[in-house]
């Protein structure tokens, strides 16, 4: 894992890499949500695309449309000779340990799940650490002490977004308050952007005026409610700065697209290793966006603030509290 390891960092510092001599045939398939979801599948798309354009390698992907579709579509390019096969989300994990001992010579990746079989990679994210700098630029725009989180669906990961968040709103400000709402409890809380922007709406109404998404498509709706209002949205997994310029203060980059990427580009050699790989602010895994689209937002004041905490979090002497490993969120 240590030679996954370096080769992932090096691709998020350059992320411009060739393949080697080997074929590769490879594919992804996306979550709920599809492709263009301006955010987490997209940020996968945005890597294999990536990829493509870097080495002329073809790809073939999949927009899953319901939960029985996932192990057909894995199957499926398995049959057809795909490898390696990158799978996007944590509910393809119990389709994908099915195929993969079907197909123990194909290589298969996973993002935001661990599934341990000799043929698998596992990504997962710091999400709390990126989720804790983007609570203190929040803090730090907000002009009320009143903040919003509008998450997906209600599973343990987008808690750890929200309560990651919270902390660093709180650390940024110990007297603000972090109002919260989950969209569903099924991959369709993933694809509704109408209710994302009436929760966001709701927590406009209550005096917040910046408000953080971590919900896929429904975020879309997220963020177009703030623009709406005069408020300021916060982004998630790809740079949606660009939506609304000047309304979204900034994103939480999870870097989704170097996973896809790293993903081929191991295949095509001897880098390619099965077993567990974390990502956080250290290894470059997660971050925050700042570009022309929200520069004007960010106060030299702000980006101090962030680059202490992003040092304090990546030397040790800062750590936040991750839901997924204790649910007794301090916030």
């Amino acid at each position: 894992m240590k030679k996954l390891l370096t080769s992932v960092v090096a691709a998020v510092a350059c992320y411009a890499g060739v393949a080697s001599a080997a074929e590769i045939n490879p594919a992804v398939v996306y979550d709920l949500g599809g492709r263009f979801d301006r955010s987490f599948n997209q940020a996968a798309y945005t890597g294999a695309e990536k990829y493509k354009a870097d080495t002329g390698t073809e790809y073939r992907d999949f927009e899953i449309q319901n939960d029985s579709q996932r192990e057909q579509a894995m199957r499926n390019f398995a049959r057809r000779g795909m490898n390696p096969i990158v799978a996007i989300g944590f509910s393809q994990a119990s389709a994908l340990e099915k195929v993969a001992k079907e197909f123990p010579e194909t290589k298969f990746t996973i993002v935001d799940m661990v599934v341990d079989l000799p043929n698998v990679q596992s990504v997962v994210f710091k999400e709390h650490e990126g989720s804790f700098l983007v609570g203190v630029l929040a803090a730090m725009a907000s002009e009320t002490a009143k903040v919003g989180f509008v998450g997906g669906m209600d599973i343990p990961l987008i808690r750890r977004f929200a309560c990651g968040y919270a902390q660093g709103v709180k650390y940024a400000n110990g007297d603000a308050e972090v109002f919260q709402n989950m969209t569903g409890t099924t991959g369709a809380a993933w694809n509704d952007p109408v209710k994302g922007g009436e929760l966001a709406k709701s927590q406009f109404d209550r005096g917040a005026d910046v408000v953080y998404h971590a919900a896929g498509g429904t975020g879309v709706g997220v963020l177009q409610a703030a623009a709406d209002a005069g408020k300021l949205g916060i982004g998630v997994d790809s740079n949606q700065n660009g939506l609304h310029p000047g309304s979204v203060l900034t994103s939480m980059l999870k870097r989704v697209d170097v996973a896809v990427y790293e993903a081929f580009d191991a295949a095509t050699g001897e880098n390619w290793q099965p077993g567990l790989t974390i990502l956080g602010l250290a290894e470059g895994g997660v971050d925050w966006a700042l570009d022309e689209n929200n520069e004007k937002l960010i106060t030299d004041d702000m980006k101090a603030a962030v680059a202490k905490a992003k040092e304090a979090i990546t030397s040790g002497s800062l750590e936040v509290h991750d839901y997924m490993s204790d649910s007794a969120c301090p916030m």
